[in-house]
């Protein structure tokens, strides 16, 4: 598996849309607008791959000088359980890092809690609906 930033516009951006579509906004009847994925060319996008075959993504967004948002975090069905959502959330951390980030936080869908909770993330404040579903706010010091 290799993952990697992907480049807004490529192929691989294509592929990571398709995923992003499937996991995240099929199931609950909603698609992307021109405007949602305008909104990702300033943001670094990341790809975990297994040769051409898209596994998982997910998007950072500088927020302040020090934090980044993690954004759109999917991971393929088939491959959910198996250290590919780990590994990508990992890579993320260390890319914050590497560009002046000392705080990840994110909007977490309440279904994943736990997952985010065992890669040492906190929820903080109460819980609120976004895209129609319960998430609350997580965050992390990369200190």
């Amino acid at each position: 598996m290799a993952i990697k930033i992907i480049d807004h516009g490529s192929k691989e951006y294509d592929q990571m849309i398709e995923l992003r579509k499937s996991v995240l906004r099929k199931p609950l009847g909603l698609t992307y607008s021109k405007e949602d994925l305008e909104r990702d060319k300033n943001d670094l996008l990341i790809g975990a791959f297994e040769e051409e075959d898209i596994l998982a993504c997910c998007i950072l967004t500088r927020k302040k000088p020090e934090t980044f948002q993690l954004r759109q975090m999917a991971v393929d069905q088939k491959m959910q359980r198996n250290g590919v959502g780990a590994a990508i959330m990992h890579f993320a951390e260390n890319l914050a890092k590497d560009s002046g980030g000392k705080q990840v936080m994110m909007h977490a869908r309440k279904t994943a809690i736990g997952f985010y909770e065992k890669l040492g993330y906190a929820a903080s404040g109460d819980e609120f609906s976004e895209v129609g579903i319960p998430h609350v706010q997580m965050s992390k010091n990369l200190i």
